[in-house]
């Protein structure tokens, strides 16, 4: 598959046209972002561990029946996936109380939720990703009822797999963003990345952050937490 013109760059990645319409060429890239772009640095080997991680996922997901984008591992930061448009939705799965929930409703961090949690936010950072409604996507033409269905059932999915794949790892999955597309043909698919980028992970034992946060919050140790991840991740 031959690499062609350059067709998005975003805070982590860049995405490439190929000879094929139905297929990109994802690179991901050590530059990070926090808080709608307006904390910047570098993580590096961010972007090596970022992708090796989101495929080894992705494939476990389609092993458990989660259609997405991934095809093949090109190098350690390149990936050809399968060309989407993505709907215009963040979806996050919340097992437990963190971040911006924990801030909105003034609730201590680590408070377990009865059930998991799936909340939609509209992907716009200039606005700061707002939290929406299913009905308020519905209403301005984002999604169908019938996708936004999908997608919750998917988002429930993927989260039954993944926390019960990392907690043999010692690992709690705190809450994750997910983002989904459109192929050419109308199938909609899981896409993006699932990494510390877009995952809260935590030490089951030490309740040790091994995510993001370590940047976002100034907490150091960034790279140890992301290889720490990846060790964990390739347990056998």
């Amino acid at each position: 598959m031959t690499k062609g013109q350059q067709q998005y760059e975003g805070k982590a990645k860049r995405v490439y046209a190929t000879d094929s319409p139905d297929y990109y060429i994802v690179e991901y890239k050590d530059d990070a972002t926090a808080f709608n772009g307006e904390k910047r640095g570098t993580i590096l080997g961010k972007g090596v561990i970022n992708n090796q991680m989101s495929n080894r996922l992705f494939a476990l997901l389609a092993a458990h029946g989660v259609a997405n984008h991934f095809v093949e591992e090109l190098s350690e930061r390149e990936t050809l996936v399968r060309a989407v448009t993505i709907v215009p939705i963040e979806v996050v799965v919340r097992n437990l109380v963190a971040g911006s929930m924990a801030k909105r409703l003034g609730l201590e961090e680590g408070l377990e939720l009865k059930r998991p949690l799936v909340e939609f936010y509209y992907k716009e950072d200039s606005l700061g990703d707002p939290l929406i409604t299913a009905e308020t996507a519905e209403v301005l033409g984002w999604a169908t009822a019938d996708e936004l269905q999908k997608i919750q059932e998917l988002a429930l999915q993927v989260d039954a797999v993944l926390r019960e794949f990392l907690k043999e790892r010692g690992v709690i999955l705190v809450d994750f963003k997910l983002e989904f597309g459109r192929t050419r043909d109308g199938e909609l698919i899981l896409a993006d990345e699932i990494s510390p980028d877009t995952c809260r992970f935590w030490d089951a034992a030490t309740r040790e952050k091994l995510d993001k946060d370590r940047f976002r919050r100034d907490l150091g140790g960034v790279e140890e937490a992301y290889h720490e991840m990846m060790t964990r991740i390739s347990e056998v």
